[in-house]
């Protein structure tokens, strides 16, 4: 899906017929997308669908957390390496909450 670009000047003027056609056609109106020189540099779209997608937006944020922080940590352990480095019996603490 190919979507026209809203000069940024022009945007401010189209957000009310944008929300009209959120209203009228939910989260499957088509979003504004906007940007300066033609470029697509931000998306209005419904809220009702922007509920739906926060999920997988979280979940995309968080992976580009932990790339960054194993891009840094050369030397990165896993969880289980970490709990017998420090102490922690993971399966006693499991069979501890089971009871």
């Amino acid at each position: 899906m190919t979507l026209d670009v809203v000069p940024t000047s022009e945007a401010r003027t189209a957000l009310p017929s944008t929300l009209t056609r959120f209203r009228e056609q939910g989260m499957l109106a088509e979003p504004m997308v906007f940007g300066g020189h033609r470029k697509a540099e931000g998306v209005v779209l419904p809220y009702e669908l922007f509920e739906r997608l926060l999920p997988a937006i979280e979940d995309v944020a968080l992976a580009e957390v932990v790339r960054a922080r194993l891009a840094r940590d050369e030397e990165s352990v896993n969880f289980d390496q970490f709990a017998a480095q420090n102490g922690f019996d993971v399966n006693a603490y499991l069979a501890s909450k089971a009871r």
